[in-house]
């Protein structure tokens, strides 16, 4: 599966979340949904060391992949990759923090290919059944994160609160300040707060990334 912008920038802004954490506290225990390639977990892996994550994916292609990517990184140590069906997964333990990029096209013309519409659509978890999982899994402390299309942000928000999580902070992306936006990310708690609404352009007028994009990723990318 492709590497896309939106997705790093995804994982660059959870692993800040996550070093931000007040003094005298620490995640331990992450769990990626969905994980792909293992983009999102390496990146957070890679600002927080003590972390351990456990990364789940379907696809046996893509979770090889992901076992691969990991295995030849300084991180390995420190993720896990399990090829099951999150609907399945049993982990016996609670979580500090969840991440996923879940798949994005509900609803949308499918693929012939399946693995693509798994990673792409919602054929094997939708959205519903994702936040049914978060509720299984997290931890009373700990914080959500998902990447999802901005046409399916309202619908989404409205769906936590019926499951009893609230929005902490959103993150509306553009592509460009001549766009509109195309991505939200969002991060959820059970426990009330005052969300934080932000806002970040990818791209200036030219090819650059804007200053907020490169301040995010200078730490991954090689060439900003």
């Amino acid at each position: 599966m492709k590497v896309c912008t939106d997705a790093c920038l995804f994982g660059a802004l959870v692993a800040d979340q996550i070093t931000k954490m007040p003094a005298g506290k620490a995640y331990d225990h992450c769990l990626d949904i969905g994980t792909g390639t293992g983009l999102l977990s390496l990146m957070v892996a890679q600002k927080n060391n003590a972390l351990k994550i456990d990364a789940v994916e379907i696809d046996a292609a893509a979770a090889e992949q992901a076992r691969s990517n990991i295995a030849t990184s300084p991180w390995a140590g420190n993720i896990q990759v399990f090829n099951e069906d999150m609907l399945h997964f049993d982990p016996q333990k609670k979580y500090d923090c969840i991440i996923s990029n879940p798949p994005f096209f509900e609803d949308d013309l499918q693929s012939a290919d399946k693995a693509k519409n798994r990673a792409r659509h919602d054929t094997s978890l939708n959205l519903f059944q994702l936040l049914q999982l978060v509720e299984d899994h997290l931890g009373s402390d700990g914080f959500f994160a998902v990447l999802l299309p901005y046409h399916r942000v309202g619908y989404f928000m409205e769906e936590t609160e019926k499951k009893g999580f609230y929005l902490s902070k959103q993150i509306l992306v553009k592509q460009t300040i001549k766009h509109n936006f195309f991505r939200g990310i969002l991060f959820f708690k059970r426990i009330k707060t005052e969300a934080l609404f932000l806002e970040i352009t990818i791209n200036d007028n030219g090819n650059d990334y804007t200053p907020e994009f490169a301040a995010a990723l200078k730490d991954y990318y090689l060439f900003l």
